[in-house]
């Protein structure tokens, strides 16, 4: 099998669009992360510079404003405006230096915070004129509470605004569910947690007509991490989807959509494997990645317990100074570490080692 050939550094437009058609045709997904901080971003860079694959940077509204700091006012979504938008440009600066392809995306938006992503996309058709490329390669619209017509309807407003952009959006049809960020599904009903695949033909039928759209469909996935048997995934229905797809569009293709996996933490493994097979080509991971994160830091924390009470006095002396264990440089770099790792190992799962040659 042929390398998929792609440049490092920010991923947008057409670009974007053949690397998730390859990934679909391949089987392959590429992780989405959901990412708060400098040091969660370095963590997703560096696992894709060693696995030497492309990786998708995402944020929530609530990542989003705390990139920018717990202080700022956000009643009106600025702070997560201003946090995504410098996120976005830091990730930029240094995707090129690491030398990996980066994908830079906002996560779940309700109709409710709609107003995040307007701002986001006022300062991104900014950036464009000014740069000529967007400052995001794609925006998540999450409507699934709505009727399908209502969610249609906003978000046909909307990929048109991204395309003019060379930007994808990306939407959910069905619920994912558990909580994530105040969007709470956990009173859901089961029915509501498993997309009808002439559901997911009609939205992606009317939206394709209008710009590129991913779609994010619900077969009982679910935010969060649970006990073993909590979760019941039915990647069958991805299938079904597909075929209806195919059947409707009247094409060869065997996977005409291009799908996401939404809640993708604490998945089984062998259902991730069995997803790919069926047009997964992206696939969300937070509750991992920042278990990932907080772990190490912990045993950090408990093996250098005595030092980490005051700036001197330790069991080598009550002068003694404790600068080098309190250093937030050096505990924070075991997170990152740690997160790194739990994203190479996400990588293999997804199929994607060996898949991609990467240009300068």
């Amino acid at each position: 099998m042929a390398k998929h050939k792609i440049k490092s550094g920010f991923i947008y437009g057409q670009d974007l669009i053949k690397l998730f058609d390859f990934c679909n045709d391949n089987n392959c997904a590429i992780p989405a992360v959901n990412v708060t901080s400098s040091s969660t971003i370095n963590a997703a860079l560096s696992a894709a510079k060693k696995a030497k694959t492309p990786i998708i940077i995402q944020f929530s509204h609530s990542g989003a404003a705390f990139f920018a700091g717990k202080n700022l006012e956000n009643e009106s979504y600025q702070a997560s405006v201003l946090g995504a938008s410098s996120a976005a440009m830091y990730i930029k600066s240094l995707a090129q230096a690491y030398g990996v392809p980066v994908i830079i995306h906002s996560d779940h938006c309700s109709k409710e915070k709609l107003s995040w992503v307007d701002g986001l996309l006022d300062i991104g058709a900014d950036y464009y004129e000014s740069y000529g490329e967007p400052l995001f390669s794609s925006h998540m619209l999450d409507l699934s509470g709505l009727s399908l017509k209502e969610n249609i309807n906003i978000s046909s407003k909307y990929i048109k605004k991204m395309d003019d952009l060379e930007m994808l959006l990306e939407v959910e049809i069905g619920l994912t569910g558990g909580e994530e960020d105040g969007l709470d599904n956990t009173k859901a009903s089961k029915e509501e947690l498993y997309s009808k695949p002439e559901d997911v033909f009609h939205a992606y039928n009317k939206l394709s007509s209008l710009g590129h759209v991913n779609i994010a469909a619900a077969f009982g996935n679910v935010h969060g991490v649970y006990k073993p048997g909590a979760v019941q995934l039915k990647p069958s229905i991805l299938n079904d989807c597909q075929k209806l797809a195919k059947k409707e569009l009247k094409t060869k293709q065997n996977k005409p959509l291009n799908l996401v996996f939404h809640g993708g933490s604490g998945s089984d493994t062998s259902k991730i494997k069995e997803s790919l097979k069926y047009g997964i080509v992206k696939f969300n991971i937070d509750t991992d990645t920042q278990w990932a994160f907080t772990n190490p830091i912990k045993k950090y924390m408990d093996k250098n317990d005595e030092y980490l009470h005051s700036q001197v006095g330790n069991k080598k002396g009550k002068d003694k100074p404790n600068k080098k264990q309190i250093d937030p440089r050096v505990w924070l770099y075991e997170g990152e570490q740690g997160m790194t790792e739990r994203l190479l190992n996400m990588y293999k799962i997804l199929n994607t080692s060996n898949k991609f040659e990467i240009l300068e």
